[in-house]
């Protein structure tokens, strides 16, 4: 699948987006929704360089929502990435025309990059899943179907918001250890998780399942989502149907739509121990098992009041990468609507923590703290085992490889405020 637009060596004639360690190079041209003020309407554009090239003013749509872009077949979205590149490039003869229509990234309000109609959060980061399974079960850390089916729960759109989203730590009830009834107050364990998210494209009919060969047709490309969790309210509630309020008070998302088109060059085939049992036939093919998977680096920075105040950009925390993400997006999708269930374009499909090996590349603060049991020391003298009021998660990715051209996700930032009521 790739072609012209990944060659590395292509320059533009947008000169922030040549340099090396820029997210948005001509390679990239992740999609997204920006406006200019509160007071007009969202409006398309791409991310090159350190600008934003509006689509509209470009000419190359004619007031398209991003719905009916995402729910076009994948052709129609990979000829518009050709038509931008060869737009883009140095030399093109249309430089006079869409320099007319950047804006700095900096001068505009990105939005999410698309309304969200349903969300979906898996459970595809086996060592995040093994971690927290040996804090609570220690005998038996994976359940018995966690290797033969992607385990998901139904999460809560209404509160997910973009890069930038402030949100207040949430009340709930909470079970003390060695008490018999429960605490209602703000949660005391609050929590981060790193992942992805798929954003859905075409839609399927109800009771028309995806296959593995028609899956990522369905996906119209990534971003980064924090999962915030109150990992107290989350233990008191979670049996037996699942999370509830512990996961559904914010949800935050980066605001460029990588597309899959754009991660072509850094495919991989999926981990998968040798004496792990096969995926069934309906979560299977050929072509996933060389290149489902996707090398991109995750990091996970925090940024303290303390540190904001002595202009600390904040300080990484944690680096995994998708690759090791136990279920594949093709089968995100199989699995999904194989007993007919409907997605439709804008849905969401959150990948779940995605932590490494390594004890330090754990995806959580409940990882990294073991359980809240062993205080993370920062660079600044503080420590933390869960998140304080007024903390900053960032949130970033990037797909690097030899002889391709590296390209990032941009940020992903949200910041704790203290409970209603204790402002």
């Amino acid at each position: 699948m790739l072609d012209a637009t990944h060659d590395p060596a292509t320059q533009s004639w947008v000169e922030s987006a040549n340099a090396p360690d820029t997210d948005f190079p001509i390679q990239n041209l992740p999609l997204g929704r920006f406006r200019r003020s509160a007071a007009e309407p969202w409006q398309m554009g791409v991310a090159i360089g350190d600008q934003v090239l509006d689509l509209h003013a470009a000419g190359l749509i004619d007031h398209l929502h991003m719905p009916t872009l995402l729910a076009a077949p994948r052709a129609v979205r990979r000829a518009l990435r050709l038509a931008l590149w060869q737009g883009l490039q140095m030399g093109s003869a249309l430089q006079p025309v869409w320099s007319q229509a950047l804006l700095p990234q900096n001068t505009v309000e990105m939005g999410l990059p698309c309304e969200v109609g349903d969300y979906t959060d898996f459970y595809t980061g086996i060592h995040h899943a093994t971690t927290v399974g040996t804090l609570f079960r220690p005998d038996n850390p994976l359940l018995p179907n966690y290797k033969w089916v992607p385990i998901g729960y139904h999460g809560r759109a209404s509160s997910m918001g973009v890069s930038g989203q402030q949100f207040h730590r949430p009340l709930g009830q909470t079970l003390k250890p060695g008490a018999s009834v429960p605490d209602f107050g703000p949660s005391q364990r609050l929590d981060y998780e790193l992942e992805l998210a798929a954003w859905v494209g075409p839609g399927n009919a109800l009771g028309t399942p995806v296959t593995m060969e028609q899956a990522e047709d369905h996906i119209a490309g990534l971003t980064l989502l924090n999962d915030w969790s109150a990992r107290d309210v989350q233990a008191w509630e979670y049996q037996p149907l699942g999370p509830f309020l512990a996961k559904n008070f914010a949800t935050t998302v980066s605001p460029w739509l990588v597309t899959l088109d754009a991660l072509e060059p850094f495919r991989t085939g999926p981990v998968r121990a040798a004496d792990d049992p096969q995926p069934l036939p309906y979560l299977d093919s050929a072509a996933n098992r060389t290149g489902g998977a996707f090398e991109v680096t995750l990091e996970v920075w925090l940024q303290t009041p303390a540190m904001r105040a002595a202009g600390h950009a904040g300080q990484r925390l944690s680096q995994s990468s998708f690759r090791d993400a136990y279920w594949t997006l093709a089968q995100l999708v199989a699995h999904h609507t194989v007993n007919g269930c409907n997605l439709r374009p804008g849905d969401v499909l959150g990948t779940g923590t995605l932590s490494g090996p390594a004890p330090e590349q754990g995806g959580s603060l409940l990882e990294l703290s073991l359980g809240g049991k062993q205080a993370i020391m920062l660079a600044n003298g503080e420590t933390r085992t869960f998140l304080q009021d007024g903390d900053t998660v960032v949130l970033r990715a990037y797909a690097e490889r030899p002889g391709a051209r590296r390209i990032g996700f941009g940020e992903c930032r949200g910041t704790l405020l203290p409970a209603h009521g204790n402002e």
